[in-house]
């Protein structure tokens, strides 16, 4: 009698024969190497019994590349299909991916996979955030221009990229330091200039000795130290670039009510922007009655009653009284340290035209980090001490009536109105008139544009003795960068000495001009780069409207923490002003945003700080020391990073481990939110091995049971085997709604393997005859290989190819024809949508799970009933009689509650 393994080989043959000339998705044709007994079922026609090292090897080396080539045959444009735009923040190419990268693109590349899989028309694009100091700083130390090490590590992260088998929208690549990009980064910049929205101003800031360039205050760390060169920061007065982000800040605010949760972020995003109450005003600056040309604006929490400002005040520290204003020397000589001080210059509100001194006050700085501001004693009892103090005029503009309203008085026009009609009628004529008006916080700030470097997008203004600042004209972009063959970091920008491209024309009057030398922050880069992603090819503007609006929003923007606040900021506030200049219809770029935790490695440092490298530890004892001097160590857990020398190779993890063993590793170990404390020596690696070591043995079963001979007969099972089968296909359908919903809701893509791992364990506990005769057997392997594949698309390619071989299937609702990854998401079958009358009911206590209790499925959702069934049980009687709960969390989808006890 022939052996199982010998008529496995007959059917193979057999299907082969039955695929000719279908769909060219599998390739079946056998490639055998001569004297070799290694390989896989796809590359020699037998199925390998065992899932050893080198069978993930060959299966990894066979499917990564068909895999990539089925991802690009997929066409994006089809619109027929619902949309989904996943974007992953694209990465700065220092030279060499770390697991942080490798994490958030496996969450991006996952997820896209699965919608893919849910029949969307998905794009995940990425790009290159190419400019920056690192590469500059490369130019000195290394005799390198920046752009060809940017571009020779481009080259070799997106190898990396591939290596890793993640399927990008590659299609859609951006780089933002290439002219085709940055010419439409300065189109949006001249735009917001023509807007009123950039602007130059002499302002304080954060000096780098070392790298001599501008630091935004998020850049300069704890220690007053610079985040990248680490030198001690210095302050200093410069001409700089704003973009005026506060005219978007009560826009933006508001928008955040819209947006679904955000982990936390828009609470961050919302601290960052503050409240909203109140916007600043212009004022023209004289002395002597006579106009300087010079310009101060301070801000008012209550603008409405601007006709009662009896001063404008400013801190000691403003530039007006340390810059290069004119003005400078009549401040300093009315400073009196310790004392609010009048002095001879008057400010002229240009909304109102009324004219009121300027004071320095005493204190050193003002609430919320304002250095001016209106006194209006009329709202403020602290500024009617200053005016009495000093001896300045007002006038009270504030009346409040017999039933408590308040209303204007001698407030020209405003006059009569009540406050908030007021506040609103006054904010927009000043808007409509540019002198101020934008409703903000007293806290934001504009955003500092201005950098002193080479390698970034150049600023697209001419400086004319006759004309002031003029716009390149659109015509005449991109403003290229020149070619400087020498960086010796000393100095300002470098561009200040290319003078055959500083020395120009001026595009209005035609006279001898000079170009602006100074280039944009990246963050300027990468606040519209999702817009490109949508358009990346165009060569007429930033991008088309119809192709942005049926992109946009992001339906998942996935990223670190790190930039939750800063970037998200400048991304929302482009799309904001995109949106106004009629560019874009949506107002909002991104909807759901995942915001990952880091990956954190083990570190060792001396008690002086020092951190040490693995070969300098002592290990052999109870606690690690100091090889040479045995002194003990601080242990931690921090970020990764080459000078704290506990960072990963990615490449060297995945030739050990494998790319799926990686990327189930990394989903699995922790919620994406959460940190990763890598350690491959804890569970959720020895987890992940085991688990495809049992799904490669439970389609062994499944090859082997049907390769047997005997014919599937599903009418031969007997009634306790029926509802065994049952069972399988109601547990089939619970893990179906269970993992999709972890995929579009939460991301906790760690639950989702955890509910695929208790499958396959039902799987693999069922009896011999259910996997010969039971379709439900059938269906719920087949679905389990399924919502696997965008976790682990190699070895279940391999074992779709394995199932696809299986002759008399008794599931024809499959495209056996076409790959996993091309096969639809699985649905529920309505057959097994009968609820069960007891839900079993997990209890955490204090995030620790304890046990289940059996609750009835018509009260499962009510928290109260589940609280009190719980405690009446025996399991809750012997855990938390007597405890203090603090408070206690149902979730009815995953049948859990968590108990917070006070321990």
């Amino acid at each position: 009698m022939a052996s199982a393994w010998q008529r496995l080989g007959f059917y193979v043959s057999l299907l082969k024969r039955q695929l000719n000339g279908g769909p060219d998705i599998i390739s079946w044709g056998r490639r055998v190497n001569p004297g070799s007994t290694r390989g896989i079922y796809s590359a020699t026609g037998q199925w390998t019994q065992e899932y050893t090292l080198q069978t993930r090897k060959d299966v990894e080396e066979w499917w990564r590349p068909r895999i990539k080539e089925q991802a690009s045959k997929i066409s994006e444009a089809d619109k027929s299909k619902p949309k989904f735009y996943v974007l992953s923040m694209f990465p700065y190419p220092s030279g060499k991916l770390h697991m942080g990268h490798v994490r958030v693109y496996t969450i991006s590349d996952t997820i896209a996979r699965f919608q893919k899989m849910r029949g969307m028309q998905v794009i995940n694009p990425m790009g290159w955030d190419a400019f920056g100091l690192p590469a500059e700083n490369a130019a000195i130390e290394r005799n390198l221009h920046p752009e060809s090490w940017t571009q020779s590590n481009i080259k070799y992260m997106r190898k990396q990229l591939d290596r890793l088998g993640l399927c990008f929208s590659w299609d859609r690549e951006i780089t933002t330091c290439l002219p085709d990009y940055y010419k439409w980064t300065q189109y949006l910049f001249i735009k917001l200039y023509d807007a009123g929205l950039a602007y130059q101003e002499e302002a304080l800031v954060n000096w780098d000795p070392v790298d001599q360039t501008v630091l935004a205050n998020e850049q300069v760390d704890e220690h007053g130290c610079s985040w990248r060169s680490g030198a001690k920061v210095e302050q200093k007065y410069l001409r700089q670039w704003f973009i005026k982000t506060t005219a978007y800040a009560k826009a933006m605010q508001d928008a955040l009510a819209d947006l679904p949760e955000w982990y936390g972020i828009k609470g961050m995003q919302a601290h960052w922007i503050g409240d909203c109450v109140g916007c600043h005003l212009d004022f023209e600056l004289k002395v002597d009655g006579q106009v300087t040309g010079e310009k101060l604006t301070a801000y008012t929490a209550t603008p409405e009653a601007i006709y009662g400002a009896s001063h404008v005040a400013i801190t000691p520290s403003h530039r007006l009284l340390h810059g290069h204003s004119s003005l400078k020397e009549a401040f300093r000589k009315a400073l009196v340290p310790g004392k609010d001080c009048l002095t001879p210059v008057t400010a002229v509100n240009m909304l109102t035209q009324q004219e009121v001194p300027v004071v320095i006050l005493a204190r050193a700085d003002f609430e919320d980090s304002l250095d001016s501001k209106i006194g209006i004693p009329s709202t403020s009892s602290e500024d009617t001490i200053v005016a009495q103090t000093l001896g300045l005029s007002y006038s009270e503009v504030i009346e409040t009536l017999p039933d408590g309203s308040e209303r204007l008085s001698g407030s020209a026009e405003f006059t009569g109105m009540n406050r908030q009609d007021a506040f609103l009628a006054l904010t927009q004529k000043a808007r409509r008139k540019r002198v101020g008006g934008d409703v903000t916080s007293g806290k934001l700030k504009d955003w500092l544009v201005s950098r002193q470097r080479y390698w970034g997008t150049p600023i697209p203004m001419v400086h004319c003795p006759a004309c002031g600042p003029v716009p390149v004209p659109l015509e005449d972009l991109p403003v290229t960068l020149p070619s400087i063959t020498s960086f010796t970091g000393k100095g300002g920008s470098p561009l200040a000495a290319a003078s055959e491209w500083v020395n120009c024309r001026c595009p209005r009057c035609r006279g001898a001009a000079r170009r602006e030398t100074d280039t944009m922050d990246t963050f300027v880069d990468s606040a519209w780069y999702y817009f490109r992603y949508t358009d990346p090819w165009n060569t007429h503007s930033p991008f088309d409207a119809a192709l942005a609006d049926h992109w946009l929003p992001v339906d998942l923007y996935i990223g670190g923490k790190e930039h939750a606040v800063m970037h998200l900021f400048y991304a929302r506030f482009f799309s904001h002003f995109c949106h106004d200049q009629k560019m874009v219809q949506h107002r909002e770029p991104f909807h759901k945003l995942l915001a990952q935790g880091l990956i954190k490695g083990q570190t060792f440092r001396l008690p002086s700080g020092q951190y040490l490298r693995r070969e300098e530890l002592d290990l052999t004892g109870s606690v690690p020391v100091h090889a040479q001097t045995k002194e003990k160590l601080e242990v931690t857990w921090e970020k990764m990073s080459k000078s704290k020398h506990n960072g990963v190779d990615p490449e060297e993890v995945v030739e050990q481990y494998g790319i799926d063993t990686v990327r189930l590793y990394l989903l699995f170990a922790a919620p994406p939110e959460k940190d990763i404390l890598w350690d491959v020596k804890t569970d959720a690696l020895a987890g992940v091995l085991r688990w495809q070591q049992r799904l490669w043995s439970l389609v062994t079963r499944f090859i082997e049971a049907r390769a047997s001979g005997e014919v599937p007969r599903p009418e031969l099972l007997g009634a306790q085997e029926r509802a065994e089968a049952r069972k399988l296909g109601e547990y089939r359908n619970s893990v179906i709604s269970q993992v999709t919903a972890h995929f579009t809701e939460d991301f906790a893509l760690n639950s989702a393997i955890s509910h695929l791992m208790g499958l396959s364990g039902a799987l693999l506990q069922a009896p011999h005859r259910l996997l010969l005769h039971s379709p439900e057997f059938e269906d719920a392997l087949c679905a389990l290989t399924v919502m696997a594949a965008p976790m682990a698309p190699h070895i279940t390619s391999e074992l779709w190819a394995g199932l696809a071989l299986v002759p008399r299937k008794l599931c024809t609702h499959y495209a056996w024809d076409a790959g996993v990854l091309l096969q639809p998401w699985p649905a529920v079958d309505p057959q097994f949508l009968q609820q069960p009358d007891v839900v079993q009911m997990a209890v955490l206590i204090n995030n620790k799970a304890y046990g289940k209790v059996p609750v009835p499925q018509q009260v499962a959702r009510d928290q109260d009933r589940v609280q009190e069934l719980v405690l009446q049980s025996e399991l809750g009687a012997r855990l938390l009689q007597g405890r203090s709960i603090r408070k206690a969390f149902l979730s009815p989808r995953t049948a859990l509650i968590n108990f917070l006890v006070q321990e």
